[in-house]
């Protein structure tokens, strides 16, 4: 059942390891929100959500010291008034999935606007589950039961990082090098070390390979 929350701004704390992307954020945010802090790892998300108590918390999925599974698992239940609604670049299901079953109220991505990300945290913070529209379908089917050969064990997928797995996904489905590296606000070598790395991990060697690869299973 929908709550009715008090007057006023609502107070966000925004986990993210680019300090770019946070500052995007916040100043898209400004005025509307309040963000009361900001983290770039999972100890220190765990640390001052538990110090701050705010009312939403927006949560990366991948971080480099663990994931938003790890913070959610750290303080969802002895922090029963916080909701947490996870900010992504991702739209895997085992990434919808394993958050949402750790406790986040949502799942956006990062492609969402200023305007339907403040709604999404008010919604959010309301008690509503809020999901980007294709997201919703994965969590129907796991929670009803329904096997995703997304979320399923995969032996060679298990091979690569999570930065891994996004650049697989992104560069699958068609993405430059350059695009890659906006999306992901890493650099062009760094995209380019990632794919050599994706190539020789899965054992394909060119992008039509690996496009065909991931499309087996479901990932793009």
């Amino acid at each position: 059942m929908t709550t009715t929350r008090p007057a006023g701004l609502l107070r966000v704390f925004l986990v993210d390891d680019h300090a770019m992307f946070r500052a995007g954020v916040c100043a898209e945010l400004a005025g509307r929100v309040e963000v009361v802090g900001q983290a770039g790892t999972v100890a220190e998300a765990v640390a001052r959500i538990g110090q701050l108590a705010p009312d939403v918390v927006l949560l990366d999925v991948h971080l480099p010291d663990g994931g938003g599974r790890a913070v959610l698992q750290a303080l969802h239940a002895g922090l029963p008034a916080v909701r947490f609604l996870a900010l992504s670049v991702s739209d895997a299901a085992e990434d919808v999935i394993g958050v949402i079953r750790a406790g986040a109220r949502g799942y956006v991505t990062k492609s969402i606007s200023g305007d339907e990300l403040v709604e999404a945290i008010g919604r959010v913070a309301d008690g509503d589950a809020v999901f980007s529209p294709r997201l919703a379908g994965f969590v129907l089917d796991a929670f009803a039961g329904n096997p995703d050969p997304a979320t399923t064990t995969d032996p060679e997928l298990d091979r690569l990082t999570n930065r891994e797995r996004e650049v697989l996904r992104l560069l699958a489905r068609g993405y430059a090098y350059k695009e890659i590296a906006r999306e992901l606000y890493i650099s062009v070598k760094t995209v380019e070390t990632h794919v050599s790395s994706v190539l020789r991990k899965l054992q394909v060697s060119n992008r039509h390979e690996l496009t065909r690869w991931a499309a087996d299973r479901r990932l793009i």
